[in-house]
């Protein structure tokens, strides 16, 4: 039994943090619940300047962001694919995936998809910060779902001894 309680927030950084507030705010709905800036990092004493806010990611989830004046400009990890480096979060329907879609690109955002996976569809997108967002509503069966619970130890050791894509969920991507 895991002795966590959920995730308390995930945090990023972020160029400006007013920016991103209003980002998530006008275009995902999220609340701003929190705000806190200290000019000495409590963890490391180094005496460095930042705003941390929290945006309500929905079901008790936070999502929050540092922004970091004296710092270099940010980067990404240059070893890992862009695509691989994402926030994906759940909706609660189709219906409201494709009304996101359409309220993204009446805004300027260039969105991809929708791209099926088979058990969810999603929709991805960056925000003002270069963090690329998916949207995922879920779409497979409670059969779907048995079968991939059914094969996934396996699947992990297939994966562990030989780092070729096991076969067991082909299924899901044939057809």
């Amino acid at each position: 039994m895991s002795i966590t309680h959920g995730v308390h927030h995930v945090a990023y950084r972020c160029k400006d943090a007013k920016q991103t507030v209003e980002w998530y705010r006008d275009h995902l709905g999220m609340d701003f619940v929190l705000a806190i800036a200290e000019n000495e990092v409590p963890s490391t004493k180094a005496p460095d300047p930042y705003m941390h806010i929290f945006l309500d990611a929905g079901n008790g989830n936070v999502l929050a962001f540092f922004e970091l004046p004296n710092s270099p400009a940010m980067g990404r990890d240059e070893n890992t694919p862009g695509w691989v480096q994402h926030i994906a979060f759940k909706v609660a329907s189709m219906d409201v995936l494709e009304a996101t879609k359409a309220k993204l690109v009446a805004a300027g955002i260039d969105v991809l998809g929708p791209v099926n996976h088979t058990i969810f569809k999603s929709i991805y997108f960056f925000d003002p910060n270069g963090h690329r967002l998916e949207l995922a509503a879920d779409v497979g069966t409670p059969e779907m779902m048995r079968k991939l619970d059914e094969c996934k130890w396996a699947m992990l050791e297939e994966w562990s001894q030989t780092k070729k894509a096991p076969r067991h969920a082909a299924w899901m991507h044939e057809g």
